[in-house]
């Protein structure tokens, strides 16, 4: 039961990843190179989202929509939320290392005759997604153990299976938290591992966050 609910939590976290991602890079991009107006909306944005607890982003966006007569399903509802509130936390992490790059290779693309967007795509975000995996590896962490909180809107993950077997077996409580608690152990360990080898793999040699090219 442990292990088919891990599954749910796996996919929760693949989902929450990828909308962070997505999302957080956008935010990112706004806050450095959107201008006052849309740099102002995009900080407004991961303010708002950092700073409400992800239990009431839960409620909010599954019993939220019912209010209006629209149902949620509970992965949805959990993808959006602590989707958005991941990209919150992740366009912080691109922002630092979108700045770390050097403006003079800006200045460069451009000389070359590349459009701004151009640059930016071409040459600065390769760059940005490499630095960005130290500390991404480090929201990784946090969104591995977030999954569980989608327990609270009815998500069959690892945590309410070990609910069920704690209600029928009471006396295998204890063996089923620390049966959950390896099972953690191991996500955050391989994905930790994983990121590790991916950011020595595809380092740039000379180019640091604060460092220069």
């Amino acid at each position: 039961m442990l292990l088919r609910g891990t599954l749910i939590n796996i996919e929760l976290l693949l989902a929450l990843l990828i909308v962070g991602l997505l999302v957080g890079t956008l935010i990112a991009l706004l806050q450095v190179y959107g201008g006052r107006f849309f740099g102002t909306l995009a900080s407004g944005y991961a303010w708002i989202f950092r700073s409400i607890p992800a239990l009431v982003l839960l409620f909010l966006f599954y019993f939220g929509p019912s209010q209006f007569g629209v149902n949620v399903a509970p992965f949805l509802a959990a993808t959006i939320a602590l989707g958005l509130r991941s990209s919150a936390y992740q366009s912080q992490i691109f922002r630092g290392a979108l700045q770390a790059i050097p403006h003079g290779q800006m200045m460069a693309a451009r000389s070359l005759g590349m459009s701004r967007l151009q640059a930016i795509v071409s040459i600065i975000i390769p760059q940005a997604f490499r630095l960005s995996i130290a500390g991404w590896s480090n929201e990784y962490s946090s969104v591995v153990k977030d999954t569980t909180l989608a327990y609270v809107v009815g998500l069959n993950e690892v945590l309410r299976h070990a609910r069920i077997i704690i209600d029928r077996h009471y006396d295998l409580a204890m063996l089923a938290y620390l049966a959950v608690a390896l099972i953690f152990l191991v996500l955050t360990y391989a994905g930790n591992w994983s990121l590790g080898r991916l950011e020595a793999r595809i380092r740039i040699p000379g180019l640091q966050i604060g460092g220069e090219l």
